[in-house]
């Protein structure tokens, strides 16, 4: 054999180890947290049906695995087993689910990098994302884990010397909770975290897209040791999930629904729940305004801008969507910002130095693409990006800026959830502020000024639940996080968070001498 051809078998036998080793990378670290079932009643189970639904790798087509597509009847037997859980597992401490919480805290920081590959290879997040995902999510369950023992309750001063009043807190039964696929991972522990804390059961239901990362989760929930029924998780496909929200809504054993996704969704989840009064707590879409006042720092501006837009390829809730700039720094910030955007890298989230990965699925690729052609179509200008990157895969689509974006353009009323940047020119603060409120949604609101009194002035006008000043990533366990208008009801993290899974009770001792 010549050199060059043992060269060749050689390069040969290393490509083929490296696709084996992409193909396979669960079957090392990560092999013990890759469960292919649900979990109910501390069980690993399959459908009543035996049915299953593929999970795909949105990066490459490929087959990641399998898990069970559950029914109504999968479902009502998990809301049985938290029901009955629930019975025994809200007279525990405080102290007892702290020291259960920390317990899977721990288990998830010895396992970040495993479920960090798992959300990559189901999500399309670059690595060092999913990595700071983990670390995000698992600050939930630490921040909880102290929560729970700080969950007072109050004795008030009576009118009359007969009486005593006390009033405390109670959970409130089992929680429901469905998660979305672009945070599959935080979205759980923000919610569940809370409910265990004050002695909540749970269901949950994940993200078709996204049901491996949960179920890493589950496996380690499971390892910390809570008791069987207290955190149930139920898979389907989208066929599925309609009926099986439809029952959380209506299940006279479901306490309370905790929903993050979208807007049209939440909206149907708020009708169904109004047949039992059930405890609500909505997470849904967002329409971000990003401000670049004159007085801005304009590097801090344009980085502010790329972790706001380009977080996980654009598909985040908080992610800025209307980019208002005002007239005398236009010109020098779309320059900055454009050769930034140009040098992103898209590609596989699994490969080194990759910034952005691809659009979870054919749906939302299709909107994505569909909305900057309406601009186009419509005389808005594409100054970075515009079309697929198909060279990559089918649901790869280019960092994208256009500007002279107009209110007949789609991406100027709708939130576009992908890595679409829309310049929208100004000339006044009070302009700003008229098209940033122009909106029903009231998520999360980005500016950037070095004007004190226009920081303070800005951030009480902006019609939103969340601001972030000279800050483009504001996301915290210790912050409240959710919106106002049809951006949601109620508050995840921070210790708001317990509130959506407690009710007050009032106790009057009377007769006293």
């Amino acid at each position: 054999m010549t050199i060059d051809s043992c060269w060749l078998v050689r390069v040969k036998m290393f490509v083929k180890s490296r696709l084996l080793s992409k193909v396979c990378f669960m079957q090392t670290r990560g092999m013990h947290l890759l469960n292919q079932k649900a979990y109910v009643d501390g069980e690993w189970v399959t459908s009543a049906s035996n049915q299953n639904f593929n999970v795909i790798n949105p990066a490459n087509g490929s087959v990641i695995g399998t898990v069970p597509n559950m029914n109504v009847q999968d479902a009502q037997e998990a809301i049985e087993a938290a029901a009955k859980a629930f019975e025994t597992w809200k007279f525990t401490t405080a102290k007892e689910r702290a020291h259960l919480l920390r317990k899977w805290y721990n288990l998830l920081v010895e396992n970040q990098d495993s479920i960090a590959k798992i959300m990559t290879a189901e999500s399309g997040k670059p690595l060092p994302e999913s990595a700071g995902e983990v670390a995000y999510g698992n600050s939930f369950v630490e921040w909880f884990s102290e929560q729970a023992r700080n969950v007072r309750g109050e004795i008030v001063p009576s009118p009359v010397p007969s009486k005593k009043i006390f009033i405390d807190h109670h959970p409130i039964g089992v929680a429901a909770l469905i998660t979305p696929w672009n945070f599959p991972h935080a979205m759980i522990t923000r919610k569940a975290s809370a409910a265990l804390a004050v002695g909540c059961t749970c269901v949950i239901k994940p993200a078709e897209d996204t049901p491996f990362t949960a179920l890493a989760l589950m496996k380690l929930a499971e390892e910390a040791g809570f008791p069987k029924g207290v955190l149930n998780l139920v898979t389907s496909d989208r066929n599925n999930a309609p009926a099986i929200g439809a029952l959380f809504c209506e299940s006279p054993l479901v306490a309370g629904i905790s929903f993050t996704g979208s807007t049209q969704v939440g909206k149907i989840l708020y009708k169904q729940c109004s047949s039992g009064i059930k405890r609500l707590g909505l997470e849904l879409g967002g329409n971000a305004p990003f401000i670049v006042y004159n007085s801005a720092n304009i590097d801090k501006a344009v980085e502010g801008a790329l972790i706001s837009k380009f977080r996980n390829c654009g598909q985040t809730c908080v992610a800025a969507n209307r980019f208002l700039i005002q007239n005398e720094i236009f010109d020098e910030f779309v320059d900055k910002l454009t050769q930034r955007v140009k040098q992103l890298k898209l590609g596989d989230g699994s490969h080194p130095g990759v910034n952005l990965g691809p659009l979870i699925n054919d749906a939302q690729f299709h909107k994505v693409s569909g909305m900057v052609e309406d601009a186009v179509s419509k005389g808005a200008k594409v100054l970075a990006g515009g079309k697929p990157a198909s060279q990559l895969g089918s649901l790869f689509y280019e960092p994208t800026i256009i500007s002279g974006v107009q209110s007949n353009m789609q991406v100027y009323n709708e939130e576009v959830f992908g890595p679409v940047i829309s310049l929208i020119r100004f000339k006044t603060e009070e302009e700003s502020l008229q098209i940033a409120n122009a909106t029903e949604r009231g998520l999360a609101g980005y500016f950037f000024s070095e004007d004190v009194t226009q920081i303070f002035r800005v951030s009480s006008h902006l019609e939103v639940g969340m601001v972030g000043v000279n800050e483009g990533l504001i996301s915290t366990a210790e912050a409240p996080f959710g919106g106002i208008k049809e951006s949601g009801l109620g508050r995840e993290g921070s210790h708001h968070g317990i509130e959506d899974y407690t009710y007050i009770k009032y106790t009057c001792i009377g007769n006293l001498k």
